[in-house]
């Protein structure tokens, strides 16, 4: 067979990192193990009925069998700003501070593309969502991380960013709740972003994609609900989660209008739209009962306490995360998290994923999703103390 020579671009893509994990994970289920599997993000329950059959009755609509406006139906965006109204008190302007995306990762990918060229700086919270570093190397960008700690709460302390990088910077990264930390931001803390931002003339991009996954009572800021944000930045909200439609991929960008054309433009050239039934889908739910939000983010800290309690119980010293449907545990001494991640599975046959394959400063970590039952959450949290290691 012939091979062709690849794009050099293609070189700089990082290592799917979790490839490796799935392939391990894999080979216990072919030997016939129980797996209890902490190590994904897809979200087990079901998308709400009332979502389900407004799609239903969308996909028999003729109009929709046509291709969509390029930059998406003006009635999925009123309904996106009728969702940012309701829920953050933050006004949008459908016809300029929208953007329709094929999910919150194609957005994420596709900013750098927009807005940097080779040699430019980006500011990357280590551990962060890996694909952010996927449409920096598509853009040739370099990359400034900023680690986020638990004695910092995971936030980037922007103090100690060097001013020459500051002054360099192009765009900034941020995601609150928190993949994979589960730490949470507080208005405060994005004003002092929007402030950084202005100085330094840096586009924020904040990936909002746990919004509604918040406990004890707390709901998650928006970063648009900072004064000022708008002129900075843009926010970048998936269905995925706060709807349990990952599969349906659909999310949207909102703010900086000049951002916004910005990711309209670069769409218009890979694609014509979603599919109309998903985006009347999608307007159903942003604009539909709301308990399904509710009721999904009180069974998640239901999971939470269910896990994190049990640890407890049984003796190790975890902390319980305030957002999203994670939980950042510390790896015990004397291991990495690779190790640990492998010892949780050769021996108690519970997936988690190996903090290191978020950033460097994650391999002190691993991350368990809440996203079975609470049955499995404590059979998981009993095998793993069973285990020899100092807890």
């Amino acid at each position: 067979m012939k091979r062709f020579e690849q794009a050099k671009v293609m070189e700089k893509l990082p290592e799917q990192f979790f490839a490796k994990l799935v392939k391990k994970v894999g080979s216990h289920v072919a030997k016939g193990h129980d797996i209890i599997n902490l190590g994904q993000g897809n979200p087990d329950l079901p998308t709400p009925p009332h979502i389900v059959k407004a799609m239903k009755e969308a996909a028999g609509n003729p109009q929709f069998h046509k291709y969509s406006p390029f930059r998406g139906y003006d009635f999925l965006k009123k309904a996106a700003c009728e969702f940012y109204e309701r829920e953050y008190g933050v006004v949008l302007d459908a016809d300029k501070e929208v953007a329709i995306l094929f999910g919150g990762k194609a957005g994420l990918v596709e900013i750098s593309q927009c807005f940097l060229d080779a040699g430019d700086t980006a500011l990357v919270p280590d551990p962060g969502y890996p694909d952010y570093l996927s449409g920096l190397a598509m853009a040739g960008a370099d990359t400034h991380f900023m680690p986020l700690i638990e004695e910092n709460h995971f936030l980037p302390d922007y103090a100690a960013v060097p001013e020459s990088v500051l002054e360099n910077a192009k765009l900034l990264f941020l995601n609150y709740p928190n993949n994979p930390t589960a730490g949470t931001a507080t208005v405060e803390f994005f004003d002092e972003t929007v402030e950084l931002a202005k100085k330094h003339d840096i586009l924020v991009v904040h990936d909002f994609a746990y919004g509604a996954i918040g406990f004890d009572g707390e709901k998650p800021p928006s970063f648009l609900q900072s004064k000022g944000a708008k002129d900075v930045g843009v926010e970048i909200y998936t269905l995925s989660k706060t709807y349990n439609m990952a599969g349906w991929r659909v999310g949207f960008a909102v703010g900086n209008e000049q951002v916004i054309e910005s990711l309209n433009l670069m769409q218009d050239h890979y694609y014509v739209s979603l599919f109309g039934a998903v985006q009347s889908a999608a307007a159903a739910a942003l604009t539909g009962p709301q308990d399904c939000v509710s009721e999904l983010a009180a069974t998640y800290e239901s999971r939470r306490n269910a896990f994190i309690g049990r640890l407890q119980e049984n003796g190790w010293d975890v902390r319980a995360p305030k957002g999203s449907f994670f939980c950042w545990l510390k790896v015990p001494e004397g291991y990495t998290s690779e190790t640990f991640s492998d010892l949780l599975l050769d021996e108690a046959h519970v997936v988690v994923a190996p903090g290191v394959g978020f950033g460097k400063e994650g391999d002190r970590y691993v991350r368990a999703g809440l996203l079975t039952s609470e049955e499995r959450l404590i059979e998981a949290a009993d095998r793993i103390t069973k285990l020899n290691f100092e807890k």
